[in-house]
């Protein structure tokens, strides 16, 4: 809780020091306060699981873990950001503002044990969120990610409120245990659940799907990534992907793990084309940015196979995947965005000859390539192998084996990047790397090649 008001605060700080013109203490202020969240976050490990302010919110080990990651993401991102809003325009504390209201609903979200403060973090995360979106003013494809993702944001909205209408409706309570306990009460009866029910879980569903930009609800994604800044491109594909898979995994696996015969079906067949579809569509993309947003597509694929295999270790192994996606996202995004700066390119292209006039730019993207490829020694290996494990121990072995398949597609266009840098010529000068960006990749190679060597650094205990 106190990570929560902390962010808030902050968030409100810096926007009274952009009002006295405080504009050089504004990234040290905010990460100042985000070390100081993550802290907050932290302590609250192992002080239990009880629901506080009438059951609306719990802060137990599940909330510490996807709150730490979700704050540590933001902070690397974020020191990316030196000089970056300054190029967008002269009011840049409004943006580090909307960016941590983005975050505290964030938090909400993966904290939440009401289906009312589910609905009030997506919306604080979202709001925020179409403004990120359309940050430049006077670009066109900027405006254009804006509008589409609040229309569609708002679209999905409608279902999931409309879905916890219907569930209230048939259990009579927003509580999250009340409702799993309605439903393990009717099922051990052997008595037919209510079709309002169903409706409302088809409706919830269908609601964070279009959030986690799952197929076939993702065909927002790769225009709104695309058209949005970089910097902030990379805090949607990681920060509010991660969220939205914390706050699906906790409705699941509370309220409707007993109904798995029902829903699951429907899960499997969205995983397997969300796969497909991400994967095969970014083969044939020369654009490296709507690449992986393409490939954030795929990879939301497979962080559905904690869903799918719900259960124990579920918790377990959406956290690792998690770790892996995002140290390599934020990789991938800093490269991206010094060579936008520098070449005004972001194609493949601009990443030819990389390796010879920016080696450690070079190796630590090609880190990250291998990652996402889920090559061994790997944080992204690791991610897969236990939820490929988790997939297996329910019986799923098809699924793993269509999965596979989308992994060896993937390491295709992975590796598109590495020839790119190793194996081209290119005519481009050095790509300079600043200070700051050299901290966040050197932070983010090393949780990568850490978990991959030794995941049991990570705690298991959910």
């Amino acid at each position: 809780m106190n990570s929560l008001i902390t962010i808030s605060v902050l968030a409100i700080i810096v926007l009274y020091l952009g009002l006295y013109k405080a504009q050089k203490a504004l990234l040290p202020v905010t990460i100042i306060g985000l070390l100081a969240a993550f802290g907050f976050a932290v302590a609250e490990w192992g002080k239990g699981s009880a629901p506080i302010y009438n059951g609306m919110m719990v802060f137990d080990n599940f909330a510490v873990v996807f709150s730490s990651i979700s704050i540590a993401t933001t902070l690397l991102i974020l020191l990316l950001s030196k000089g970056y809003f300054e190029r967008i325009s002269e009011n840049i504390a409004e943006y580090y503002s909307i960016v941590l209201f983005s975050l505290a609903g964030i938090i909400v979200m993966v904290s939440y044990h009401n289906l009312t403060m589910l609905f009030i973090g997506v919306e604080i995360m979202s709001v925020s969120l179409y403004i990120l979106a359309g940050i430049k003013r006077n670009d066109f494809a900027s405006n254009e990610a804006a509008l589409k993702y609040f229309l569609m944001g708002a679209f999905s909205t409608g279902f999931l409120l409309f879905g916890v209408a219907l569930l209230y409706g048939a259990s009579g309570s927003f509580d999250l245990d009340s409702i799993g306990q309605s439903i393990k009460a009717v099922v051990n009866a052997h008595r037919s659940v209510s079709p309002m029910f169903y409706s409302g879980l088809f409706m919830i569903t269908v609601g964070l799907c279009f959030k986690v930009g799952v197929a076939p609800f993702h065909f927002w994604v790769p225009d709104v990534y695309e058209g949005s800044p970089s910097l902030i491109t990379a805090f949607m594909s990681t920060v509010v992907k991660i969220a939205g898979f914390a706050a699906f995994l906790r409705l699941f696996s509370t309220c409707f793990e007993p109904l798995q015969d029902t829903w699951m079906p429907v899960l499997l067949v969205i995983t397997i084309l969300t796969l497909f579809v991400g994967n095969i569509t970014a083969l044939y993309q020369t654009s490296f940015k709507r690449m992986l947003a393409y490939s954030s597509i795929s990879h939301a694929g497979y962080m559905l196979f904690a869903i799918v295999a719900i259960g124990n270790d579920a918790s377990y192994g959406v956290f690792i995947y998690a770790i892996a996606y995002s140290a390599a996202s934020v990789i991938s995004f800093a490269a991206l965005i010094l060579l936008q700066s520098q070449t005004g390119s972001e194609s493949f292209d601009s990443f030819n000859g990389l390796g010879r006039k920016s080696p450690f730019l070079a190796f630590t993207l090609s880190v990250a390539m291998l990652s996402f490829a889920g090559i061994p020694l790997t944080a992204g290996f690791m991610g897969k192998f236990i939820l490929f494990s988790n997939v297996i121990a329910d019986q799923h072995f098809w699924l793993v084996v269509l999965a596979v398949i989308n992994a060896a597609v993937g390491v295709y266009y992975y590796f598109k990047v590495i020839i790119a840098m190793y194996f081209k010529e290119g005519q481009q000068s050095e790509v300079l790397v600043p200070g700051n960006f050299k901290i966040v990749l050197a932070l983010s190679l090393l949780a990568t090649i850490i978990i991959g060597l030794y995941p049991a650094v990570v705690p298991t205990m959910f």
